[in-house]
């Protein structure tokens, strides 16, 4: 579905990215993995148009993202939670929930009944402002606003980070239900070893802008572990 190929990326006069190929195939759950500060954000951030890419390319179902405004990858079929959720913390629930229906290729301009499904919680919050939410339900807000796109891929960067490890759990129960039940494809980026684990079939280790170690998340072993992930 996804296909990165010689993706490299400056950073002023640093080289952050060098020759990154990557393959996420269709209904997979690929989890990004690396020390900090080796790429991993960089890499969805160039992936969405966050970050322009000197040289590369990223094709999905058929269409170079690289040549795309970053709006029309969401109208692709990407949803995108990034690090730190960034929410509208004086907007409602409501009001976050419905910022994806304007970029939204087709089809009913309302929230999916399938975000309250997952996240009954946000539906009992609506007129309740996003900063007032705590950090697990803005987690499950930002994730609710990305699949407010119906998407076919799910990109989410450190989803974990700062959250409750109940809501740690939910969030993987999720991401596999819909995975499981709807064939969504998810590339995710995660540090914490036991829910990537848990939650992907597939991982890339990245070090120092290179990815260095690739398989499936069976072969995720604690020797590669030790060599590219330990502190």
């Amino acid at each position: 579905m996804l296909a990165v190929k010689g993706l490299n990326q400056f950073y002023g006069g640093s080289h952050t990215l060098w020759d990154i190929n990557l393959d996420v195939p269709r209904g997979s759950r690929m989890c990004l993995m690396g020390r900090n500060g080796m790429g991993k954000t960089t890499m969805l951030k160039c992936i969405m148009g966050l970050l322009p890419s000197a040289t590369g390319s990223a094709m999905f179902d058929g269409l170079d993202l690289l040549q795309c405004p970053a709006e029309e990858r969401a109208r692709a079929g990407i949803g995108y939670v990034p690090q730190g959720r960034e929410i509208f913390p004086q907007m409602t629930v409501e009001e976050n929930l419905c910022i994806g229906l304007g970029v939204r290729k087709k089809g009913v301009r309302r929230i999916p009944d399938l975000v309250y499904e997952l996240f009954p919680v946000l539906k009992s919050m609506l007129k309740r402002r996003g900063g007032d939410l705590s950090g697990g339900q803005q987690q499950q807000l930002a994730i609710g606003r990305a699949l407010v796109l119906e998407p076919k891929m799910l990109i989410l960067d450190e989803p974990t980070e700062g959250i409750q490890p109940n809501v740690v759990r939910e969030i993987g129960d999720i991401i596999l239900k819909l995975n499981q039940t709807t064939g969504l494809t998810v590339l995710l980026v995660e540090q914490k070893l036991p829910f990537a684990r848990r939650v992907a079939s597939d991982f890339c280790i990245l070090a120092n802008g290179r990815h260095v170690a690739l398989g499936t998340i069976a072969e995720l072993t604690d020797e590669v572990v030790h060599a590219h992930l330990s502190v």
